[in-house]
């Protein structure tokens, strides 16, 4: 059987080879000096209780432009790279006092005066019984240009993409351009969508925006997409606000990390298009108004023969001696009913000319309404009456309130041409003239129950030259300008003009009437 030895429990001490123990040291000491002189960063020990420099690193050496004998036995503080920290105690209590410190960008003066930017960190740590701190010193100088000079490229990249004329867009790429998603936009852009620009990428998507495409533009879109190709055209932003937008475009497909993307150059075009609508609107005015003075000119000749023919003729027949004296008459009767008409041709050409070129002047003057609406009445009630129309009139103001301050010569004229025109289109039936107040003006009206006015010439009715046909076979004389005069009279006295079909008002009813609007001004 085998002998157990029992033994107490005190533990042998470890027998160590000082020999062995120096050699391990020496080669320990050496690595960490190799590590130390070899290091790409520079490295300070010092004294955690007084902050003198114990040991620099040639790297730290070559960087500030001191020598060892510069650094070694001096507080940090002496040596002008690290003056900021003795500037500020605070950072040094925290080197002594945390077991780790770092700064991110400390900025340190060189001996030759240039500034540099280091990374710092320190560890506090035992070195034979005694605290040392230990500084990495990273020299980020380089690094910091790059980012400096980043941050200016992004800068000027942000100055021109908020502040450029047109707006700028970023969408990720989809053959449906509704399913793009809006990725980056400036406020130009955005404004163009009637949006501020935080709304614009929170909506992100194109289909929840209200907009009309060119379906022609989008085809050639995903055309020059396929074929890496930039792209032009055309769409309309609806706002929310109701108004629309215009907007041209050019594309630009990229990738970026893989992805496809779309950069566009957006302009809004709205007041062009609009420019170009006026302008083609004022052509087709121009052109327009050609036509009508050709067609007037044309009218107006024949306006003028017909009377003067009736004129001359029938005075030629007035020296037959053996005419009776029934038929002297009845030639005397045609020729003034001709020269009133040639008078009235001519008293509208006048009129016309003198508003064309601003020659007309309002002259007010006390005016009794009733009085004025009473003998328009009595003036066309013989005419009214031999075309078997029924004539009445209505006063909107007692006799004691109807004198108004006003251009009676004006409102006179409008009333004859509205009256004139009402007896010459009008076949049976009845007209009927009066005035209302109606909130501070007196708004006169003249219906007839005649043919009409097509709608097509509602619009134009009131333009000069305009008559219910241009052409010399029309079925009413006159000269097309009593409408147009009596709008430029009211416009001048503040008033408006205006017309409805009846038919507007009662589908079973006929004819038309005229309104128009002068101001209630008294003493």
């Amino acid at each position: 059987m085998r002998k157990i030895t029992f033994r107490d429990n005190q533990k042998e001490k470890p027998k160590y080879n000082k020999s062995i123990l120096k050699k391990e040291l020496v080669a320990s000491e050496l690595r960490y000096r190799r590590l130390f002189e070899s290091a790409k960063d520079g490295i300070l020990i010092l004294d955690a209780e007084t902050g003198k420099i114990d040991d620099v690193n040639p790297f730290l050496m070559d960087l500030l432009g001191y020598s060892k004998n510069e650094f070694i036995e001096k507080s940090i503080w002496e040596i002008g790279a690290f003056q900021d920290i003795y500037e500020n105690k605070e950072k040094f209590l925290e080197l002594q006092q945390k077991e780790y410190v770092r700064y991110d960008d400390l900025p340190l003066v060189t001996l030759d005066g240039r500034e540099i930017h280091v990374e710092f960190v320190s560890n506090v740590y035992l070195a034979n019984h005694s605290k040392v701190i230990q500084c990495n010193i990273r020299d980020i100088t380089e690094r910091k240009r790059s980012e400096n000079e980043l941050k200016k490229s992004e800068e000027k990249f942000k100055l021109v993409f908020e502040n450029v004329f047109d707006g700028i867009s970023i969408y990720t790429d989809d053959p449906d351009p509704l399913k793009r998603i809006l990725v980056e936009c400036n406020d130009r852009y955005a404004a163009m969508a009637g949006r501020s620009r935080d709304e614009l990428l929170r909506i992100g998507r194109t289909m929840k925006l209200q907009i009309s495409l060119d379906d022609k533009a989008n085809e050639n879109r995903l055309n020059s997409i396929i074929g890496g190709k930039e792209y032009y055209g055309s769409y309309s932003w609806i706002r929310p606000d109701g108004k629309e937008n215009v907007v041209e475009y050019v594309g630009m497909p990229v990738k970026w990390h893989g992805e496809s993307y779309t950069i566009g150059i957006d302009r809004d075009i709205t007041e062009r298009k609009h420019a170009e609508k006026e302008l083609f609107d004022a052509k087709e005015k121009a052109e327009e108004n050609d036509r009508l003075k050709s067609a007037f000119l044309a009218n107006m000749s024949h306006e003028i023969r017909t009377p003067m023919n009736g004129i001359i003729g029938f005075t030629g027949l007035l020296k037959n001696h053996g005419l009776s004296g029934v038929d002297q008459q009845e030639y005397i009767k045609i020729i003034e009913k001709s020269g009133a008409r040639m008078l009235n041709i001519i008293n509208d050409i006048i009129s016309i000319s003198k508003i064309e070129s601003h020659q007309v002047e309002i002259k007010s003057s006390d005016t009794n309404i009733n009085e004025q609406v009473e003998y328009i009445y009595r003036f066309f009630k013989v005419k009214a009456e031999q075309k078997k129309l029924h004539f009445a009139f209505k006063n909107g103001l007692p006799n004691e309130d109807s004198v108004i301050r006003t251009d009676r010569e004006k409102v006179s004229s409008v009333l004859t041409n509205l009256v004139k025109n009402a007896i010459k289109f009008t076949q049976t039936g009845f007209i009927e003239l009066g005035y209302l107040k109606k909130d501070g003006f007196l708004e006169f009206y003249i219906k007839d129950s005649g043919s009409g006015i097509p709608e097509k010439q509602k619009e134009i009715i009131f333009e000069r030259f305009r008559q219910g046909s241009e052409a010399l076979n029309r079925n009413y004389e006159g000269a097309g300008l009593g409408l147009s005069i009596s709008k430029a009279y009211v416009k001048m006295l503040g008033g408006k003009i205006w017309m409805k079909n009846n038919a507007e008002r009662d589908i079973n009813a006929s004819g038309t009437t005229f309104f128009f609007t002068i101001p209630l001004a008294r003493l």
